[in-house]
């Protein structure tokens, strides 16, 4: 009898566990999609804004940390006709964990990023300004941005009197040799909002989505009147 009491409990216990493992996954899911439909949004928005055309740009956003699960664009899609079938769930080493495709090969740098920075969410576009930008500014590994009240916008900015330093890191088709150069420079820019990587675009992050947006639109907007600006110059004179 207290044989079968033991294994009646321990079979009360299995099904409780499988259950919890159910709504954890459900309540995941449910994270996963709400975050990939707004992420669909501000890709079409980007790809409107020509920020992001053709397959160019990546966007991925955490559904939960503990473990940790990203959800990240496919690679090879239009950013402007992105679905719900358009991400991939990753895990810590970029694995795999659900969705159809192969994530984007900018995968370790989303994570970096994640894990370094305690990003809830990536954008990475390839707007004109910021593709010219890194590449007239690439010898000095970066450009500062000051004087214009849009960088209060940034997080913690208070005064358009700052001075907002935008590292700029050589491109590297080797992805994770890529992720270590960028981390150890951050590690010396604790208080960057984003970076360019020469001759390909934008990174930025926030602690979520709408707070990455923001940084997106703030850095867009910023490299733009830069590289507008510098291009007046000589017809001014």
């Amino acid at each position: 009898m207290a044989c079968m009491d033991l294994n009646r409990e321990f079979s009360n216990r299995v099904e409780s566990l499988e259950s919890s493992r159910m709504q954890t996954r459900k309540s995941a899911d449910a994270e996963a999609q709400t975050l990939e439909h707004s992420l669909c949004e501000i890709a079409r928005d980007c790809y409107a804004r020509g920020w992001v055309l053709g397959t160019s740009g990546n966007f991925s956003a955490v559904v939960h940390r503990e473990p940790l699960l990203l959800t990240v664009t496919a690679t090879g899609l239009h950013k402007g006709a992105l679905t719900a079938d358009s991400f991939v769930q990753v895990d810590p080493s970029g694995n795999v964990v659900s969705g159809h495709g192969k994530p984007s090969a900018e995968t370790a740098l989303h994570i970096l990023l994640v894990q370094d920075r305690h990003a809830g969410a990536v954008l990475h576009t390839h707007s004109v300004w910021s593709t010219v930008l890194s590449e007239v500014h690439g010898d000095e590994h970066g450009l500062w941005i000051e004087g214009y009240e849009m960088l209060k916008g940034l997080e913690g900015v208070k005064t358009h009197v700052h001075h907002e330093w935008l590292p700029i890191f050589e491109n590297d088709q080797d992805m994770h040799r890529l992720a270590e150069v960028i981390r150890a420079e951050l590690v010396n820019q604790p208080h960057a909002h984003g970076f360019l990587l020469r001759r390909h675009g934008l990174y930025t992050w926030g602690e979520n989505l709408d707070q990455a947006k923001r940084h997106l639109e703030i850095l867009e907007f910023l490299l733009e009147a830069v590289g507008r600006s510098r291009s007046l110059v000589p017809a001014v004179k």
